[in-house]
């Protein structure tokens, strides 16, 4: 039987279709209920050596973002034992809810006029200073100057010198230690200038330290290390250098 479909017939009909299908493959409508299509992506990842000069460079600002400072004091603690310095301690609290003694030491750095380092504690004589920090670091001219330089002050005073020093004000470097120096005989004094001497010892051994911490802390935002670390992680990458 012939019938004929009338234009508003059509129009239902085209709608209908345009329901059902629609040509962005988005997805496919059928009533009131969504059905999502499920797309994978293949992505092609890199090793470090695989990326261009410029993904690099990406890659590289990437790691030195996370990159952590070395809190490991332990060679300056070593260093200041042998020339006579005793470092004050703090209790330091730890995730399992004890804590743990930790040296006091301050520093900020590595890009500001006022960076620097300081500590606190309290200073005596050291029999076998020289030498011992010769052994040590035997290339050092700074530590030889400073042992040096207690050991000849404090042979004009029979040995018997002291210093305690301490931080003072909101920066760190080594001018913000107050260092105080007196003898155990009571009988006698210390000279403005030997005094000024134990002041300047004590304070060229925060700068040295500080120096230390500077020197490795450029060591590890070097090329060279950063390089060394993403290698070593075997990190990839996109195209662009971010971390996949």
């Amino acid at each position: 039987m012939d019938f004929m479909l009338n234009r508003g017939i059509c129009g239902d009909i085209v709608r209908h279709l345009i329901m059902v299908y629609r040509p962005n493959g988005q997805e496919l409508e059928r009533g009131n209920k969504i059905m999502p299509r499920t797309i994978t992506k293949a992505e092609t990842l890199f090793t470090f050596d695989e990326l261009s000069d410029e993904a690099k460079e990406t890659a590289r600002g990437w790691m030195r973002e996370d990159l952590p400072i070395d809190n490991d004091y332990e060679f300056f603690e070593y260093v200041a034992d042998v020339l006579g310095v005793t470092l004050a301690s703090k209790s330091v609290p730890l995730m399992s809810g004890k804590t743990r003694q930790a040296p006091i030491i301050y520093y900020s750095g590595f890009w500001s006029q006022g960076d620097g380092a300081c500590f606190e504690g309290s200073y005596s004589y050291k029999p076998g200073a020289s030498k011992a920090i010769r052994d040590y670091a035997p290339n050092d001219k700074t530590l030889h100057r400073i042992a040096d330089e207690l050991q000849a002050v404090q042979r004009r005073y029979f040995y018997k010198l002291n210093a305690s020093c301490t931080h003072r004000g909101r920066y760190y470097h080594s001018g913000c230690m107050s260092v105080s120096v007196c003898l155990d005989d009571s009988y006698a004094s210390v000279s403005d200038t030997d005094e000024d001497k134990i002041i300047d010892a004590m304070r060229s051994l925060a700068d040295w330290f500080y120096n230390q911490l500077e020197r490795e802390w450029e060591y590890q935002n070097s090329d060279e290390a950063i390089d060394e670390g993403i290698r070593a992680n075997e990190y990839e990458f996109d195209e662009s250098g971010s971390i996949a």
